[in-house]
């Protein structure tokens, strides 16, 4: 049987649930944020099942780390692992198209299919689905909002400093 447990911690985009899978991140959530799944289906509140998480997010946030590591169970359909594993090949302070993402892929066509499955990542910030944008360069749609996401994709840019807004 699974066992899932949570935290929630802090972060200059605002509290964030921190959600596990037999003690490995499944989840990654913002408040408001679309596609968030029932509270109860998080499991028991555990505060210490989650240190190298938080420790790889307060460095990301201090502009320390640019390239987390923390062990991660992504549950998705396998087209939307797929995507997923793309997101995280997309560098630090970098933006792609949905369609470069689908061309990436071998399917010029996608692009509203990674779109979709872009916007349902359970992990956000570390799995970066934020340095997705629209062809043209605009910011497009984003589960934790845009001012989150024009927020983190100023931060890796160096544009704004790392203080709370939210």
């Amino acid at each position: 049987m699974s066992i899932r447990t949570h935290t929630v911690t802090d972060s200059p985009c605002g509290p964030l649930t921190l959600v596990a899978l037999d003690g490995t991140l499944c989840g990654l959530y913002m408040t408001q944020q679309r596609h968030l799944p029932a509270e109860e289906t998080f499991g028991d509140r555990d505060d210490s099942a989650f240190g190298a998480v938080e420790e790889q997010l307060t460095a990301y946030f201090a502009g320390e780390l640019t390239d987390f590591d923390v062990p991660l169970t992504l549950l998705g359909t396998p087209f939307q692992q797929r995507v997923w594993s793309a997101l995280r090949d997309i560098p630090y302070g970098e933006t792609r198209s949905y369609g470069q993402l689908a061309d990436l892929l071998g399917n010029a066509g996608a692009s509203r299919a990674v779109g979709l499955a872009n916007g349902k990542n359970p992990i956000g910030i570390i799995v970066p689905c934020h340095r997705v944008v629209g062809a043209d360069g605009s910011l497009t749609g984003y589960g934790g909002g845009l001012d989150r996401k024009r927020y983190l994709l100023a931060f890796e840019n160096g544009t704004h400093e790392p203080a709370a807004l939210f």
